[in-house]
């Protein structure tokens, strides 16, 4: 694949990756929801985990050569990598998910090193033990040479925002490190009517809106100017809450005492992908963040995924710049390309 010869120039910051094999458990006692790959149908594989399966999925997971063929039809040059959130795994003891994460970041570098620089990745970290989390972030990033992490919306219950992770996100603003937040295991669930999918499909957005909400109530980003942190799904509910929240800063004063700068211009220092399905949503998500804040996001190569993301924002009516920042510049500044955004100048 040549990106400039298919006139493909878009980089998308949100896929995801599953091994095509797991590790076998180096220890005393295996955790029962260390996952494994059972055979299916074609090229597809189910994830096992806690003997059940956890999701069928093709080899477009594993496969650099199958996912290359498939970004052109995006208009994509450039795919960031992360683990499917499920495999972040904060609920196994710290010491084990420290190993399968790091044999999942290992195979993630050996996809990029095939890519001819078409892949990058954003790593995972066990954050149930920030030392650990700390450790593995240093590795991924100054040995591995991945542009960041991906998070999940939440460690075990407890919100991105919460003070334990501040010694966290402290080593990635100093190691430049960008952060990619994603749905995990959301609350919510026993709120929903129906079947398993509508964990994805309406729960996962509710997570996501109030892991960025919890970011500008704690007031990460003015104690971390320097962070480059993202949301996915759009940010979820964020900008339907975000009004009621720059609102409510104004009217409860314990809220104007903890907060201490307007939700809005915090919200507008946050990255957001666009992978919300919808142009006047798009349209609004770049009024209400900033034509500087959102990338593109794909989910690929799950389903649920946006197929025509580069098309998608072409077709919304943007000018020219706008089109520019949302399809590839933003996410250069956000992956620390400073290089690929001078050889990309007009």
């Amino acid at each position: 694949m040549h990106a400039n010869a298919c006139g493909c120039h878009g980089i998308d910051v949100h896929a995801h990756v599953v091994p095509e094999h797991f590790p076998r458990y180096i220890g005393a006692s295996m955790p029962a929801d260390w996952p494994s790959m059972a055979p299916a149908e074609s090229c597809h594989r189910h994830v096992m985990i806690a003997g059940r399966v956890y999701r069928t999925v093709s080899d477009a997971c594993w496969s650099t050569s199958r996912r290359l063929q498939d970004l052109p039809a995006m208009g994509l040059r450039l795919q960031v990598i992360s683990p499917m959130p499920e495999l972040l795994s904060y609920w196994m003891d710290a010491t084990d998910a420290q190993q399968l994460l790091r044999y999942t970041n290992d195979c993630m570098a050996s996809m990029v090193q095939d890519s001819g620089g078409h892949l990058a990745a954003l790593g995972a970290v066990p954050l149930q033990d920030i030392d650990r989390a700390i450790a593995e972030l240093t590795h991924v990033v100054g040995t591995l040479g991945f542009a960041g992490v991906e998070i999940g919306s939440n460690i075990n219950g407890v919100p991105i925002g919460a003070p334990q992770f501040d010694a966290f996100f402290e080593a990635c603003e100093a190691l430049g490190a960008a952060v990619f937040v994603h749905a995990l295991r959301p609350a919510g669930m026993e709120r929903l009517v129906g079947p398993a999918p509508l964990q994805q499909v309406l729960a996962y957005p509710g997570d996501v809106g109030l892991a960025a909400a919890s970011v500008i109530t704690s007031n990460l980003m003015l104690r971390r100017p320097r962070l480059r942190i993202a949301f996915s799904h759009g940010g979820g509910t964020l900008a339907a809450l975000l009004p009621r929240l720059e609102q409510g800063w104004d009217v409860f004063p314990a809220l104007k005492k903890t907060i201490e700068a307007s939700p809005t211009d915090q919200a507008r220092q946050l990255f957001y992908d666009t992978l919300v399905f919808d142009t006047p949503m798009l349209r609004h998500l770049v009024e209400r963040f900033g034509a500087g804040q959102l990338m593109v996001g794909t989910d690929y190569p799950f389903n649920f995924h946006d197929r025509t993301p580069v098309q998608r924002i072409e077709a919304a009516g943007f000018d020219a710049a706008t089109v520019a920042a949302l399809v590839h510049r933003n996410a250069e500044r956000f992956l620390g390309r400073t290089t690929t955004m001078k050889e990309t100048a007009p």
